[in-house]
């Protein structure tokens, strides 16, 4: 089996570049959470067992070397979010701050892409187009695409956020906070959100 256990960078790195050009690199696609994972057992896209123990969060284009020396690119497979098109529909700021409540309520991710907002399916699409019919006018497009699973990723962004779990758990994020008391336990979100310019696709 291949152990790809050092992380090289991305191929677009110079030094990367002029290494994959000399290399008849591996390929992979790793899922959202294998990719999360510190310790992944997979298989390259030519069917060879891989083991991959690099230890840290990757990226669609990141490269890996094996114990061997070979090299190994990582693609991401895509990841299906429902899309809600706010750009030609008349939707009040009280209509599209209630949506946001609603999606931080059920802890969903949050994209914005020009005049849509993107969630990763949580949940069935239709409890999801359900959750979100309520809090818009009729006249707002609901779809889904298939999208990088990156979409939602903090790293670098305006609204970038960090998690914290333990008995409740707490969200710091940069946008706006809410707080809620349920009992005998509380719950303090603070949202941020992904924004992501047209045609970005990582």
């Amino acid at each position: 089996m291949l152990v790809a256990d050092a992380y090289l960078g991305h191929r677009e790195d110079p030094d990367v570049t002029e290494r994959l050009a000399d290399a008849d690199p591996a390929r992979v696609v790793l899922s959202d959470v294998d990719r999360r994972r510190s310790r992944v057992r997979t298989e390259t896209e030519d069917g060879r067992d891989l083991g991959v123990v690099v230890g840290r969060e990757l990226a669609d284009g990141d490269v890996l070397e094996t114990e061997s020396g070979d090299l190994v690119v990582v693609e991401l497979a895509a990841v299906e979010a429902l899309v809600v098109e706010f750009e030609d529909a008349d939707v009040s700021a009280t209509a599209a701050l209630e949506l946001g409540h609603a999606a931080g309520n059920r802890h969903w991710d949050l994209a914005v892409r020009d005049g849509e907002a993107l969630f990763p399916m949580a949940d069935s699409r239709e409890r999801m187009e359900a959750a979100v019919a309520g809090h818009v006018p009729e006249d707002v497009t609901v779809r889904t695409e298939r999208v990088p699973p990156t979409t939602f990723d903090d790293g670098g962004s305006p609204g970038g956020h960090e998690h914290s779990h333990g008995d409740g758990h707490s969200h710091s994020h940069d946008s706006h906070s809410h707080d809620h008391s349920h009992g005998d336990h509380s719950h303090a979100h603070d949202h941020g959100i992904r924004t992501i310019d047209g045609g970005d696709d990582a």
